[in-house]
């Protein structure tokens, strides 16, 4: 692999504090591999035999049941996936599919079983990186059980205003049909949320949100560190 590569992926929490030796013997057999948009390169079911890191572009992990597919999460760099399967030597729980022209690092799952075994600071680093997967999921489980589909997407709406600056207007990070699925919503259900939203000073154009009132729609969407602070 490129050694440029390898201070993106050593700075990630999961590897920054283990050892430079368990590090080398990760990165041995490690190799970097460039991919198209829209490629699948893991399928839910299949055996895991990669540790994936993300280290430009953005890939999509999905599921699909019974003829019908839902969004699960979008990966951006720099981020590992799927790091349950890797450890626990089980099937991959979803597939993944590339956004755009994306550049990953393939770490052999084998590889990261034996260091896990004998590196403390990394088992460490791993339990945490999927004690924080876990909280991701509850979170995420509230969002869609707790709330109306209007209240999850001005929560979004919100995350992804303060993301960009706390600014009036920004862009959607993702394409609407995306959006909807990772809302739990159908696309026409996400139009008409749309046209709700805007009796709160929010006006969708495209890709482009404008939101003039934002106390209104904090009054709506009630957000809490609970379920909306990802790193609570």
């Amino acid at each position: 692999m490129r050694t440029s590569d390898i201070p993106e992926v050593r700075s990630l929490p999961l590897f920054s504090n283990m050892s430079d030796d368990s590090f080398g013997a990760l990165m041995r057999a490690a190799y970097v591999q460039t991919f198209p948009p829209h490629v699948e390169i893991v399928s839910e079911g299949d055996a895991c035999d990669f540790l994936h890191i993300v280290v430009d572009g953005s890939v999509e992990l999905f599921a699909s049941w019974n003829g019908r597919e839902t969004s699960m999460a979008i990966v951006q760099p720099v981020n590992a996936f799927i790091l349950a399967a890797t450890i626990r030597d089980a099937p991959y729980l979803m597939s993944a599919r590339t956004i755009e022209k994306t550049r990953m690092v393939l770490v052999p799952s084998t590889d990261v079983r034996a260091v896990f075994d004998t590196d403390n600071a990394f088992a460490r680093a791993v339990v945490a990186e999927l004690a924080q997967a876990y909280r991701t999921v509850v979170k995420g489980k509230k969002n869609l059980k707790l709330r109306t589909s209007i209240e999850r997407l001005a929560n979004y709406l919100l995350r992804m205003r303060e993301i960009a600056g706390g600014g009036p207007e920004f862009e959607l990070d993702m394409e609407k049909r995306r959006l909807a699925s990772l809302l739990g919503m159908t696309p026409e259900n996400l139009s008409r949320a749309i046209r709700t939203l805007q009796s709160y000073g929010v006006e969708v154009d495209n890709s482009r949100v404008r939101i003039d009132n934002p106390d209104e729609l904090v009054k709506l969407a009630k957000p809490t560190p609970l379920i909306d602070d990802p790193e609570h």
